[in-house]
């Protein structure tokens, strides 16, 4: 079993961003991962703003990021591009974070406009990182994503067969067989 890290580079607690990352957790726990949740906005501001590399907060981001196999990096584009928020974070990272993992980039964003952000802004920055491997990433429009009332996401039909494709990619990537555990 992979251990992933599924990193949400949003700044609103109400993301549709973070709800579909922790929606796609669900799929790649069902397919025997490991996967470890972390919205960059639960860490402190001072600490990603400051650069303090030293703040426990940071060096625990960091620890996660190196025990990984395989990182899931959520975003939503703004301005045709990836968050600061998640920008923030990855400034803070050693140059070289990213060498021997998998990563799966995804976006969400208001417009297909943005679709490109993934492989013209996030992608260059994941590779100069030392990813071994950058699976094809995948842009949601937020129209897409409904929130339910119970907190959880239903995904448009086109959207979540594309969305799960990608997934499964990734999965494959880290090693681990596609087929879904039974439901327990």
């Amino acid at each position: 079993m992979a251990t992933v890290l599924s990193l949400s580079g949003s700044p609103s607690a109400t993301s549709r961003t973070a709800r579909l990352l922790r929606h796609l957790d669900a799929r790649l726990t069902a397919q025997g991962h490991h996967v470890v949740p972390l919205d960059v906005r639960s860490l402190p501001a001072a600490a990603l703003l400051g650069a303090d590399f030293s703040h426990p907060a940071i060096v625990r981001a960091k620890a996660l990021v190196e025990q990984a196999d395989g990182l899931v990096v959520g975003t939503p584009v703004y301005k045709a591009a990836y968050s600061g928020l998640l920008k923030s974070l990855l400034d803070l990272l050693p140059q070289y974070a990213l060498t021997g993992k998998t990563v799966l980039p995804l976006a969400t964003g208001g417009s297909t406009a943005h679709v490109l952000a993934i492989d013209y802004a996030l992608r260059p920055v994941l590779s100069s990182m030392g990813a071994a491997h950058i699976v094809q990433g995948w842009f949601t429009l937020d129209k897409d994503i409904t929130v339910e009332p119970d907190g959880g996401v239903s995904v448009a039909a086109g959207a979540a067969e594309a969305l799960e494709q990608v997934v499964d990619q990734f999965s494959v990537a880290l090693g681990r067989p596609t087929v879904l555990a039974a439901a327990s």
